[in-house]
């Protein structure tokens, strides 16, 4: 099954994000607005059980809770037609991402780590070009409080569930 890790930002920020996700990406309903912190990966339950999930606990009670800042939009332009809201690397969201690329948790790293929440994807050149544009004027100052990860899983239509939460400090 395919498993990944995410932070879900609070309501206020997923609304922020949601109102533009509704119209510029295609996976709007198959994720909730998130910041992901450990790519995709595959494995089985009796892994995940045995071995995975006690590491995902340890790493969670290890971290302490900090806060995001968001400030603009940016884009993975040219690789692809990707905006998103831009997370400002902090020492913790970073040591966070490479905690859970150590150890027996799969290293799958495909890229470097960019904290960010995907608002638009998969756009036209011209539509990326106009939305990016547009966005790009735009400030944000919105900070939040992270305490916590999400462990998901898949569902066979490609959506996506949280299958357990991890809260920093905790057990």
């Amino acid at each position: 099954m395919k498993y990944g890790i995410a932070i879900f930002p609070s309501k206020k920020v997923q609304d922020e994000a949601n109102s533009y996700r509704k119209r510029y990406d295609p996976h709007y309903a198959l994720i909730p607005p998130h910041i992901t912190v450990k790519e995709p990966f595959e494995t089985d339950e009796q892994v995940l059980e045995s071995t995975i999930i006690p590491e995902l606990k340890r790493i969670a009670k290890s971290t302490t809770s900090f806060s995001i800042k968001i400030s603009k939009v940016s884009s993975f332009s040219p690789v692809t037609n990707t905006i998103y809201l831009k997370v400002d690397p902090s020492d913790e969201i970073v040591k966070l991402n490479q905690n859970l690329h150590e150890g027996i948790i799969p290293d799958n790293k495909e890229y470097s780590f960019v904290p960010h929440i995907t608002i638009a994807q998969k756009l036209s050149d011209e539509e990326f070009s106009d939305v990016y544009g547009s966005l790009s004027m735009d400030s944000f100052d919105i900070v939040d409080k992270v305490d916590r990860f999400q462990l998901l899983y898949q569902l066979e239509n490609g959506a996506w569930s949280v299958y357990e939460t991890f809260r920093f400090g905790e057990q």
